[in-house]
């Protein structure tokens, strides 16, 4: 079991300070823009493209970082209602269809980007294939999540 967990506990810790820094960037440029706007009247205007991508990847670095905790929103009460087999059933087929969610999101994400590849976002100048790279990239996370839940509860139900 150590075999996935201590890889995704590298990778889950990788998740959390790229988050917790694009969330720190994205205060002190947001501060940034407020006081040159209003104080200097002189809005910069890289700042919104970057606070988008800085917001894109504390989402989805975040959700992913959520579904390793186990975090995200669920239907705990009907659940745990339920008798254990049950329990165990609806939490695999949870983790499932999870799994399910981010190959499509991986798939569509890879599409977009070499959509896209050609073209640049404006004012930064990087190709707009960036915007779909931050999905592709958290929704691998939590594909690799889910499967150590799954062999978490496997290994679980056999003690």
């Amino acid at each position: 079991m150590n075999f996935v967990k201590h890889p995704n506990r590298i990778v889950a810790g990788v998740v959390t300070v790229l988050a917790s820094i694009c969330l720190a960037v994205l205060s002190v440029l947001v501060i940034y823009s407020v006081v040159m706007r209003y104080v200097f009247d002189d809005a910069p205007d890289y700042v919104e493209p970057i606070g988008l991508l800085l917001v894109l990847v504390i989402a989805f670095m975040g959700a992913a970082q959520k579904v390793r905790d186990g975090g995200h929103i669920g239907l705990d009460s009907l659940v745990k209602s339920l008798p254990p087999k049950a329990q165990f059933a609806l939490e695999v087929f949870q983790q499932l269809c999870l799994i399910a969610f981010s190959i499509a999101v991986c798939f569509g994400s890879k599409d977009m980007a070499i959509t896209k590849l050609d073209d640049q976002i404006p004012i930064l100048g990087l190709p707009e294939a960036v915007r779909y790279a931050i999905p592709f990239v958290a929704s691998a996370c939590t594909i690799l999540f889910s499967i150590e839940h799954i062999l978490t509860l496997i290994a679980r139900k056999r003690t």
